[in-house]
């Protein structure tokens, strides 16, 4: 493997249950021991994805998705309709804290013996900018669930520091920029969109504008993410001088939404992701031309 010079970031995105993709590609990266990365930054699903993976634990993101994620114990159209979350992040958080609790001393460990740094994204409800969360072994739990917590489709607000915050991908869906911020000048990108997918304008502005009409800066944030998702994608396809960035991306629409519970549907992008993490780990040891598309 080409010795490494320089500092080296791998960044996770989010999206539901299209991070399954993730879950895939980080899958083959444990199995096959490859971790050559400074720093961590996770957003949404994304992060609990990292989580599972800095902590060992393997097969923890598949089977949460399988066994937890996909039953409608957690994705319920009828109980939104009646009041609840669509997405209930309160009963996924307790039972797989109490049943298949990420490694956390294990995990934390792996970052202070390997000076490791690992952010997980969230929003702030109050400004619309994006938190970039630092997490120890008390917090981490929270600060995924925050990290994770869809507005309206997840109808509490939590709160970090005092601070009411969001879903990480209103403000920051891809944090390549913040990863080059933080000095990393080779960044590898996990995508969970196709490499060339472009958002569009949301259609659910006016609601979320009525919902969080208190908190004008959310709403705005939340209209910008199109236009700040197609800057981080820019920055990946066209990286400042002196950067590379290596993504890796389901190759088309998977048939995946943020909320499929389709285990086979799943489990077919799961495995592509698995097939791309192995096949992006042999090209990695080998590449040195500008940024390449797994």
């Amino acid at each position: 493997m080409k010795k490494k010079i320089n500092k080296s970031a791998l960044v996770v995105e989010g999206g539901g249950m299209r991070s399954v993709f993730s879950a895939g590609v980080l899958h083959a990266f444990g199995e096959q021991g490859f971790d050559p990365f400074d720093l961590y930054i996770g957003v949404s699903a994304g992060a609990c994805n990292l989580a599972s993976h800095l902590a060992g634990q393997n097969d923890r993101n598949y089977d949460i998705i399988a066994s937890y994620s996909s039953t409608p114990n957690f994705i319920n159209l009828k109980k939104f309709l009646l009041g609840g979350h669509y997405m209930d992040l309160d009963w996924l958080w307790d039972v797989t804290i109490r049943e298949y609790r990420l490694e956390l001393k294990k995990l934390f460990k792996k970052l202070r013996t390997e000076k490791k740094e690992y952010i997980v994204v969230a929003t702030s409800v109050e400004t619309g900018r994006a938190l970039y969360l630092k997490p120890d072994e008390h917090t981490l739990e929270h600060f995924l669930k925050v990290s994770s917590s869809l507005p309206i489709l997840y109808r509490n607000i939590l709160k970090v520091n005092s601070e009411e915050a969001t879903d990480g991908g209103i403000a920051d869906s891809i944090p390549v920029i913040e990863a080059y911020r933080r000095g990393a000048t080779d960044i590898t990108v996990i995508r969970s969109r196709p490499p060339h997918y472009v958002k569009k304008k949301t259609r659910i502005a006016p609601v979320f504008s009525l919902f969080f009409k208190e908190h004008p800066l959310l709403v705005e944030a939340f209209k910008r993410r199109s236009d700040a998702y197609g800057e981080s994608v820019a920055f990946i396809q066209n990286p400042p001088a002196g950067v590379r960035v290596f993504e890796i991306a389901p190759p088309g629409d998977t048939g995946v939404s943020r909320a499929t519970r389709d285990i086979h549907l799943l489990n077919a992008v799961y495995q592509l992701g698995i097939d791309h993490g192995k096949n992006f780990i042999a090209r990695y040891q080998i590449e040195t031309s500008p940024p390449f598309v797994s």
